[in-house]
């Protein structure tokens, strides 16, 4: 799914409080997909089937519990008309858009957009939703159908098992669009201003942003035995948000390292390995046959659980049922003592130079 560069619905809160974030995003590399992301664009795809009629059912969980939460609470009476996931953007700049997921009429006097949720860290509220007043504002500006004689807007936020919704009106969705052109104009400034708060959690530039760093530098610099009692809130609201930030460097440095590039003062390693069964049907096997009950071990536990079920019989697990498997790659500083993961990739291009 395409995404403006300038400002979309996911990063409308962040622009909004934040102009001098749309430069310093666009000078970070691509966003680095994690599987929670992947996963959820996979459920995003699967239900806009279902809604557009492509497929008459989906075989996941949370997609069934959302499509259910529809039918029952926000279309009960089967009456409501829309598009799926279509193209909205402004009359005053092309490039700056999304993609609702559905957007449509509830009855004569009221559109809807509605947005699918299916984390279930993090609860998204209707009320004032940045993202789904950008898309009713674009749809509104660009005369979508929808909003046609329409004088309330209902933002509908779908995240089983709830359902929130908020009913708004034309005058709140404008007003909100003259602030997003406000934040945008100041956005193209070479001072636009950077502020830091819960905006900052998605923002792709938190690596880069003054504000970030200027918050790791006061956490730093803190001496914490010596501050007032009152000042400890700033403290770990900074310390939340700069926990935000490492952990953003991390996921970029190993990304870095797994393409074969370098981050200076660091190597890939692997993570510590831990012992799982070679084949678990066939280590059960051995295992009963050394005369212990299979009460006594009801599922078939890891080699650690098992043998100290064995210790109380004073047997040995024997070799050769385990073996010890690291469970991927992470980052260390170069003193680690593990030493650096060579990839097969280098390995093959440094065996090609040879031979040229």
């Amino acid at each position: 799914m395409a995404h403006s560069t300038i400002v979309g619905g996911s990063s409308a809160e962040r622009v909004i409080n934040c102009p001098g974030s749309v430069k310093l995003a666009q000078q970070m590399p691509p966003q680095i997909e994690s599987e929670d992301m992947r996963e959820g664009t996979r459920r995003h795809d699967l239900i806009a089937q279902v809604m557009d009629g492509q497929l008459q059912s989906a075989a996941d969980e949370k997609v069934i519990d959302a499509l259910d939460l529809y039918d029952k609470v926000v279309d009960a009476e089967n009456e409501a008309l829309f598009d799926v996931e279509t193209r909205v953007s402004f009359p005053w700049n092309r490039d700056i858009f999304g993609t609702p997921d559905l957007i449509g009429t509830l009855d004569h006097e009221t559109a809807f957009v509605l947005d699918w949720k299916f984390g279930d860290g993090h609860v998204v509220r209707a009320k004032n939703n940045h993202q789904l007043m950008f898309y009713a504002a674009a749809a509104m500006a660009s005369d979508h159908w929808a909003f046609k004689d329409r004088e309330f807007i209902e933002l509908i936020i779908v995240q089983p098992p709830a359902v929130r919704r908020w009913v708004t009106d034309r005058r709140s969705v404008e007003q909100f669009e003259q602030q997003l052109k406000q934040a945008i104009a100041l956005a193209q400034r070479d001072d636009a201003p950077i502020s830091s708060g819960a905006h900052c959690n998605w923002c792709p530039a938190k690596v880069i942003c003054p504000a970030m760093n200027g918050a790791r530098d006061r956490l730093t610099k803190a001496q914490l035995d010596a501050l007032p009692v009152e000042a400890l809130t700033n403290i770990l609201n900074d310390a939340e948000r700069v926990e935000s930030v490492i952990e953003t460097a991390r996921k970029m440095a190993l990304s870095i390292l797994e393409k074969g590039g370098t981050v200076p003062g660091f190597k890939l390693v692997p993570k510590r390995a831990t012992r799982s069964w070679v084949k678990e049907q066939e280590a059960k096997a051995a295992v009963l046959a050394l005369g212990v009950k299979e009460s006594e071990l009801m599922e078939f536990k890891s080699p650690a659980q098992v043998e100290k079920v064995l210790k109380t019989h004073k047997i040995k697990l024997p070799e050769g049922l385990t073996a010890s498997v690291s469970s991927g790659d992470t980052i260390a500083p170069e003193s680690d003592p593990r030493p650096a993961k060579v990839l097969i990739g280098q390995q093959l291009t440094a065996a090609l130079s040879k031979l040229v």
